[in-house]
C-alpha cells in the first residue's frame, strides 16, 4: 500500500476566485449583471467572490447554468477549500507551537553551536526533532527535566571553575550521541593492558598520534570521539558507557602529549576501575589541580603507573637528581616513554615547573 504526502497550500483559495476569474474573461459579464442571473443581491455575490460565502448547493446549480461550469465542480472545489482551510489552520497552530517549543529550547540548549556543527538545518520542525535525538529525550519537557537532573553533577569535582551549565550539557549530550553511531569491535576488559602498553608506544613515537590512538582504541572496542568545546565548557574527558561498548570523548584543548597521554589514561582507569563495576556511571572529568573525589584519585594514580611505572619513577628519584632535559631525554629513551610525559609529572610532583626546557611538549 502507498500513501501520497499531502501538499498543504500556504492558503486556501476558495472558490470565489474561480467567479472573478470568469468574470475577467466575459467582458459582457460583470458582477451586477451575474447577481441578476443568479438572483441574488450584488452584495450577496460580492461576499461569495471575496471568500466572505461559502458556495452552496443552490448556488452551485446557477453558476452552472449561467457560467457552464457544473455543480459538482464548484461543490469539490468549495469542499477543498474547506478542508485545505482547516489544514493550514492545523499548520499555523503546529508552527506556533514549534516557535514556542524553540524558545524554550534555546533557553537550554546553545544553539548556535549546533548550527555552526551542522546539526541544525534552518527548519524549525526538523531543528526540534534533531536537539531531542541528540539529548535523547521524547519531548522538550523531557529536555528541561534532564537539564535539570544533570546539572548538578558538573559541579561536583570543583566549585571554582567557571561552567556554562547549558554549554557543559550540551557538550556530553553530543558525545553520547556520537557515541551511538559509532560502530566498533566487541571490548574485552582482559585485553586492557595490552592496550596500554600499544598506546605508550604511540605516545613515545608521537607522530599522527590522534589518529592512530583512536585507531588503537576502536581496535580494542573502545569509542573514541573529539568533541568540539564551547565556551566555559572546561572538560578534559568525558567516559562512560555506550551500547556494548565504552567510551571517550575529549575535547583536545591542549595540543600537548602530556595532556593527551594522561587524559586518555585518566579515562581508561575509570573503564577498567569504576565503569566495570557499574556501567550506569559517567565521568565527566574537567581540568583542575587536584582531585579530591575517590575516584579521580584512583583514576589519576592508574594513569601515573600506567605512563610512567614504579622502576622508571624510582629510578629517576635514586639516580637522576638534580635533573635537566638531557637526564629526561636519556629517561625516555631507556624506558620508551616520551620525555614531555615525563617531564609532565615531574613538574607536576617535584616543582619542576620552573626549570627552564627545550623539550618538545607538542602532539605531532
Amino acid at each position: 500500500m502507498t500513501t501520497t504526502k499531502t501538499i498543504i497550500p500556504a492558503q486556501a483559495t476558495h472558490p470565489g476566485t474561480l467567479i472573478k476569474d470568469e468574470l475577467d474573461v466575459i467582458p459582457e459579464l460583470n458582477q451586477r449583471k451575474l447577481a441578476k442571473e443568479l438572483d441574488v443581491k450584488p452584495s450577496f455575490l460580492n461576499e461569495i467572490i471575496k471568500g466572505k460565502r461559502p458556495v452552496t448547493a443552490d448556488i452551485a446549480i446557477l453558476l452552472e447554468k449561467t457560467l457552464g461550469i457544473s455543480a459538482d465542480y464548484w461543490m469539490k472545489f468549495q469542499s477543498q477549500y474547506e478542508i485545505d482551510k482547516a489544514r493550514v489552520k492545523q499548520k499555523n497552530i503546529k508552527k506556533i507551537k514549534n516557535i514556542e517549543l524553540w524558545s524554550i529550547i534555546k533557553e537550554y540548549v546553545p544553539v548556535l553551536y549546533f548550527k555552526k556543527c551542522g546539526y541544525l538545518k534552518e527548519d524549525i520542525a526538523k531543528d526540534i526533532e534533531s536537539i531531542k535525538t541528540i539529548y535523547n529525550v521524547n519531548s522538550i519537557d523531557g529536555l528541561v527535566t534532564s537539564f535539570s537532573k544533570n546539572k548538578y553533577t558538573f559541579y561536583r569535582k570543583s566549585e571554582k571553575l567557571k561552567i556554562n551549565e547549558k554549554n557543559m550539557f550540551a557538550w556530553s549530550s553530543l558525545a553520547e550521541y556520537e557515541a551511538k553511531n559509532q560502530n566498533i569491535n566487541t571490548f574485552n576488559f582482559d585485553n586492557l593492558n595490552q592496550l596500554c602498553l600499544n598506546l605508550n608506544t604511540i605516545f613515545y613515537e608521537n607522530k599522527n598520534t590522534v589518529e592512530r590512538v583512536k585507531e588503537v582504541l576502536n581496535q580494542f572496542g573502545v569509542k573514541m570521539l573529539l568533541i568540539e568545546k564551547l565556551e566555559k565548557t572546561p572538560i578534559d574527558g568525558f567516559s562512560f558507557w555506550s551500547d556494548n561498548n565504552p567510551a571517550i570523548a575529549l575535547t583536545l584543548r591542549y595540543n600537548r602529549i602530556d595532556n593527551f597521554a594522561f587524559t586518555i589514561m585518566h579515562e581508561i582507569a575509570h573503564i577498567d576501575l569504576h565503569l566495570k563495576k557499574d556501567r550506569n556511571q559517567k565521568f565527566l572529568d574537567l581540568t583542575k589541580k587536584e582531585n579530591i573525589d575517590k575516584y579521580e584519585k584512583e583514576a589519576d594514580q592508574y594513569a601515573q603507573e600506567n605512563l610512567i611505572s614504579k622502576i622508571c619513577w624510582n629510578d629517576i628519584i635514586e639516580n637522576y637528581l638534580p635533573l635537566d632535559d638531557d637526564k629526561i631525554k636519556n629517561i625516555g629513551d631507556k624506558y620508551k616513554i616520551n620525555p614531555a610525559i615525563l617531564l609532565g609529572r615531574i613538574s607536576y610532583e617535584m616543582n619542576y615547573y620552573a626549570m627552564q626546557t627545550t623539550i618538545d611538549k607538542k602532539m605531532n
